[in-house]
């Protein structure tokens, strides 16, 4: 009979670490006496961020006495105690390989339901003065696991864990664990997996993106990585690195964007990208300038040979500025090969392609790919600009459009000009804003592509949730930076440029942050890319830090690294893990879409 050895509690607090502080409670103590579950906590416990860690499905960390000891050889530690790591209950037995997801448990007046195995996190390495914990506890396979609480109630140690039912399917914790993080996705597992009412949401997630991932219905070569924690995946890159195109086409969309056609120097097709997705371009405007490394999403039919990208001149862009004043025909561009998780997926269903200014450029893109493809799916087009003479594509989305049986339009213009006609230029008059997309009455099974500033998108997916669209449904593609992820770490009051690191210049190979448009020198006392770009204020995306979450996963675009430690699953052909890698030894430079 298993018993409850210790009841560990926590309230969250400010610990230093690498010169920030992060907000955690994974410091638990042993409590003696009595303690209330509730729903969401047991008394006097809490979490430090509850995007991670807590909530319904996490209220309850278990641990095993079992595991306790291996550590403790493993590590060669003697001073392991109850709570050390993280856990609320320490047990002995419930171990993970007997445990499975759905089974319930009674302890003294409560009962229990095991919702999934213990999430990646960095400060379980924090507390022990590990790092290297969070990729240990799953290549060693001992995880833990979550608790939701069924019924309320008070427990103690000393008290019997007593069984009370079996989850379907009999997916233990430990091959739960695996099934998600280690190499080895079988469908027929993950099909199991998705047969758990039990599994936490976020789980089910996972596990079905890791399906989607396996046969995606685009017809493309198999995405390799692991979109169970990268939440989608591409198939590989055509080509490493930057091979030169010829610009064989130049035309003014609009005032303001720019469109360029390229073409394979020796006029072999160019392999087929997705719709939705983007190339990156790598220009020098001057023989002795730093190179500039800019995405752009690519606006013209799929499929064609050839590549189309469109670019808006905006008023402090040294590159947009650059190619609108010295793009020609015969030209040549460095260009990565197209990239992207944005893309249309294949489907019977309502699509919404929705954008404002040149955000409708990968969107137009899927608009060509449903013509072309003489679809019959309902497919409503909705973009905002100020005005006819700043409206791009305009022609060439309406006759799009017109070839589409079940195309809806809607265009708004916040400022019209004299000459644009309202029924025939546009549709609606004024801004274009979330709240008059949601009141569209958009189908509650629409699948949405947003494209345009990151205020704008984020508006935009909650009030089409609140419409009635799953979260899943809205789709997002942002040019520039993106926001950051940094567990338990506040992000500043005002956003930093990035900038060079401080110090002395580094000596190694050129890193090149390819979205923050910043270019540095390896510096060889850093442990990482990722601690490189923290140094640069370079908006980062994180969580284990030890290669096994994949949070930081991201394109390489040109160059080779070298990792330690090895990650646990490595990263998607063509993507790199920038928390435990470096410049490889032999490379001239590393170009990251970060």
């Amino acid at each position: 009979m298993a018993t409850l050895v210790s009841v560990n509690v926590g309230l969250p607090a400010d610990v230093s670490w690498h010169g920030r502080t992060v907000r955690t409670g994974v410091w638990k103590r042993p409590v003696t006496g009595a303690r209330m579950v509730r729903r969401l906590n047991i008394d006097g416990d809490g979490q430090g961020d509850l995007a991670g860690h807590g909530g319904e499905m996490r209220a309850v960390l278990v641990y095993q006495l079992d595991s306790y000891r291996y550590w403790a050889r493993e590590l060669g530690r003697d001073d392991l105690r109850p709570g050390h790591f993280g856990e609320n209950f320490t047990v002995d037995g419930l171990s993970d390989d007997e445990v499975c997801v759905g089974d319930r448990y009674r302890i003294g007046g409560a009962v229990f339901e095991v919702t999934q195995p213990r999430v990646t996190c960095y400060r379980v390495g924090l507390r022990l003065g590990e790092p290297r914990m969070a990729a240990l506890l799953v290549a060693h396979r001992r995880p833990g696991f979550y608790f939701r609480v069924i019924e309320e109630g008070e427990v103690q140690a000393g008290q019997e864990v007593v069984k009370v039912a079996s989850g379907p399917e009999a997916m233990s914790v430990r091959e739960m664990d695996g099934l998600l993080y280690l190499p080895g996705h079988s469908r027929e597992r993950v099909e199991r997996a998705l047969k758990i009412p039990a599994l936490s949401p976020g789980w089910q997630a996972s596990m079905r993106a890791l399906l989607d991932q396996e046969g995606d219905g685009s017809g493309s070569a198999p995405a390799s990585g692991n979109a169970g924690l990268t939440g989608a995946a591409a198939p590989p890159p055509a080509w490493q690195g930057f091979r030169p195109l010829t610009v064989t086409g130049v035309r003014l969309e609009s005032s303001s964007v720019l469109s360029l056609t390229l073409a394979a120097p020796d006029g072999a097709p160019l392999p087929a990208a997705l719709p939705g997705q983007f190339v990156t371009a790598k220009l020098r405007p001057t023989p002795d300038a730093a190179p500039l490394v800019r995405s752009y999403s690519l606006s013209g039919e799929p499929g064609t040979g050839v590549y189309r990208i469109s670019v808006k001149r905006e008023p402090h862009g040294v590159a947009s500025a650059y190619l609108h004043a010295h793009a020609a025909v015969g030209g040549e561009l460095q260009v990565a090969a197209p990239r992207g998780t944005f893309r249309l997926v294949a489907g019977a269903g309502p699509v919404a392609l929705i954008s404002v200014g040149v955000g409708a450029t990968p969107v137009l893109a899927m608009l060509h790919a449903l013509a072309r493809s003489g679809s019959a799916r309902e497919v409503w087009w909705l973009h905002g600009a100020r005005n006819g003479a700043e409206h791009p594509f305009a022609v060439e989305s309406r006759e799009l459009l017109a070839a589409l049986p079940r195309g809806v339009c809607r265009i708004f213009y916040s400022r019209p000009g004299e000459g644009d006609r309202q029924g025939v230029d546009y549709t609606d008059e004024g801004r274009f804003t979330p709240a008059r997309v949601a009141g569209l009455g958009l189908p509650s099974d629409t699948d949405a592509y947003v494209c345009g500033p990151q205020g704008f998108m984020d508006d935009l997916t909650a009030a089409l949730t609140e419409a009635g669209l799953d979260p899943s449904r809205v789709h997002t593609e942002l040019f520039g930076a993106g926001a950051g992820i940094t567990p338990g770490i506040s992000a500043p009051a005002a956003a930093r440029t990035p900038h060079q690191p401080a110090g002395e210049p580094g000596a190694g190979p050129e890193v090149v942050f390819a979205r923050s448009g910043l270019t540095v020198r390896w510096q060889p006392d850093r442990a990482s890319l990722l601690e490189l770009a923290e140094a640069c204020d370079v908006p980062v995306r994180w969580s284990c830090r030890t290669g096994v979450c994949h949070t930081c996963e991201l394109a390489m675009l040109s160059g080779a690294v070298a990792y330690s430690p090895d990650p646990v699953e490595p990263p998607a052909e063509g993507n790199v893990l920038i928390c435990c890698s470096v410049p490889a030894k032999d490379t001239d430079g590393v170009v990251l879409d970060l």
